[in-house]
């Protein structure tokens, strides 16, 4: 205890307020450091030897938590499937009930296989599916509806009648996006035109939308579902209030004339917070079930975890992440850059006390979920076979596939799309099909990436991707090929899961700074072009063909 008086006596300013868990933290790094460094105290024993951060990554088709060391590598690592359901064709819906316990179970099955226990964790962070919409009721948790899933089409009709009204530019110069289902704003419009009356002990049911109006029904995208009953707190971060299509990205803030559009009422909205927050959303109920009080202080949208993750944090810098869809997404530094090529102008993430840092995205609905439909359909058994069976075949034998079974994203924006295979003749085969589903990932990102340079002005690099199809070579191999470019992949290619994780640990101070978070990333392996670029051109013209015919095809 000697160094702890003397530095206390040297008036540190570290404790300022002793309630304060980050002060605290924050304190405890300083005093450890300087003990280090005038041999106080072994090195070992420092605050990150015997601790983790913590993730909690809620994607579309499941729900992973993983725990991280101060290095950045995975020492803990659970998931869990949830029920896809579609109620109608283009309805598509998650229980938020099975996702909560899905999210306890993963938790304390993750922290069981690697022998920790909940009090090594110093905070958790939260990612999530984006858009994802859902509203319970504030008196009892319940959730009043299924969630209504970034994919779900219902509202399409509407986006039309607010595009018909003449009404898109405004939304999209507040926002950032392009107006479209996928948002959450018509989502929670439906639901409150749609949910159940809510029984209480008054003596009728009450309409939802009554309830709303004083305060007693709550909105959400995922992350605020799951912050909700890990700490009883209601808040969202920058990155998911600027995918509802409700919160005006230049002002940062609930815009009052959005939400009267699409009659969402403010009452039911939660508080937005930094991506990365000091303040923290919230604690783990000690009598929950983890046992212990945990900070919960970082939230992105999982896309924007990626962005983190990859550590890019500096203007220019781009990853793309391979899961159910696509998401390209390149940091443009504190300017919200606008796309004249179909892209989104989104908050890329935020960090406590400084200046928002915004990204532009590029949105493919359907990748990965390209590779699932194949085992759907039993052309595949497993997702591990397309590597063997792509390469068995020279090429596609003309065959193109354009996976819109939910619309066409970015750059297209075509809700009424729908998913094609054109070129068939008697001898195509299997092989084929699978190649071209792993070409329509290249593809897809190529669209992306000429958009991206046309409105950043900047001839991109080598892209970091991540996400679990970049575990195909041959789909990394072919990527670099069709667009021309680098394809580097990490060591941690769970970069969403990280990328939370490091928002919460930087707010605790278990990371100390950016350049901590940039040290860590280790490259796995890079790929370069192979193809000649004439042959790629070429083809990618083709496959520019193969989208034309899968344009405006639903007509309802």
């Amino acid at each position: 205890m000697p160094l702890l008086a003397t530095y206390l006596g040297l008036g540190g300013t570290f404790i300022t307020d002793t309630g304060n868990f980050l002060a605290r933290n924050r304190w405890r790094l300083t005093v450890f450091d300087l003990a280090i460094r005038t041999g106080g105290i072994p090195e070992h024993e420092t605050m990150t030897d015997n601790t983790y951060v913590g993730a909690v990554d809620q994607g579309t088709t499941g729900t992973r938590f993983m725990v991280f060391d101060h290095s950045g590598q995975v020492v803990a690592n659970a998931y869990e499937k949830h029920v896809q359901q579609y109620p109608q064709p283009g309805w598509v819906e998650h229980d938020p009930h099975e996702i909560w316990e899905n999210t306890k179970a993963v938790t304390e099955r993750a922290l069981d296989a690697a022998n920790l226990s909940a009090d090594q964790l110093e905070a958790i962070g939260v990612t999530n599916q984006r858009e994802t919409t859902l509203l319970w009721d504030a008196d009892t948790g319940r959730p009043l509806h299924n969630a209504l899933v970034w994919q779900d089409r219902r509202t399409t009709d509407r986006v039309e009648r607010l595009r018909n009204e003449g009404k898109a530019d405004d939304v999209q110069a507040k926002t950032g996006l392009e107006p479209d289902a996928y948002f959450s704003a018509t989502k929670a419009e439906w639901l409150l035109d749609n949910a159940d009356p809510i029984t209480t002990r008054r003596a009728r049911p009450v309409d939802v939308r009554e309830r709303a109006s004083a305060g007693e029904v709550l909105f959400g995208t995922i992350d605020t579902w799951l912050i909700y009953n890990l700490t009883g707190n209601h808040v969202t971060d920058v990155t998911n209030a600027s995918r509802t299509m409700l919160f005006d990205i230049h002002e940062m803030e609930w815009d009052d004339e959005l939400c009267e559009e699409f009659r969402v009422p403010k009452e039911v909205l939660p508080e937005v917070r930094p991506s990365s927050d000091e303040n923290y959303y919230g604690y783990t109920d000690p009598d929950g079930f983890l046992g212990e009080e945990i900070p919960v202080a970082g939230a992105l949208g999982d896309q924007q975890a990626a962005l983190f993750g990859q550590t890019c944090f500096d203007a220019g810098d781009a990853k793309n992440t391979y899961g159910t869809g696509s998401f390209f997404l390149m940091n443009t530094g504190n300017e919200a850059v606008t796309s004249d090529n179909g892209l989104l102008t989104t908050v890329g993430f935020q960090r406590s006390g400084e200046p928002v840092q915004y990204a532009l995205e590029g949105s493919i609905f359907i990748t990965g979920a390209a590779i699932e439909w194949l085992e759907d359909m039993t052309i595949i058994d497993a997702p591990a076979e397309t590597e063997k069976l792509a390469r068995s075949v020279d090429s596609t034998d003309g065959v193109y596939f354009v996976p819109a079974f939910t619309g066409l994203g970015a750059p297209h924006w075509d809700q009424r799309a729908r998913g094609t295979l054109v070129g068939l003749t008697r001898g195509t085969r299997r092989e084929h099909i699978v190649r071209a589903t792993l070409e329509s990932i290249a593809y897809q990102t190529r669209d992306v990436a000429e958009a991206m340079e046309a409105d950043s002005g900047i001839d991109m690099g080598a892209l970091r991707v991540d996400g679990g199809a970049v575990k195909n070579n041959f789909l990394c191999q072919l990527q670099s090929d069709i667009i021309g470019s680098g394809i580097v992949r990490p060591q941690v290619d769970e970069t969403t899961a990280l990328g939370s994780a490091y928002a919460a640990g930087l707010a605790v101070g278990y990371w100390s700074d950016l350049d901590e978070l940039t040290a860590n990333w280790q490259v796995d392996r890079q790929f370069e072009p192979e193809m000649e670029a004439e042959r790629a051109d070429r083809r990618y013209e083709q496959w520019s063909d193969a989208v034309e015919r899968s344009l405006d095809w639903s007509g309802e």
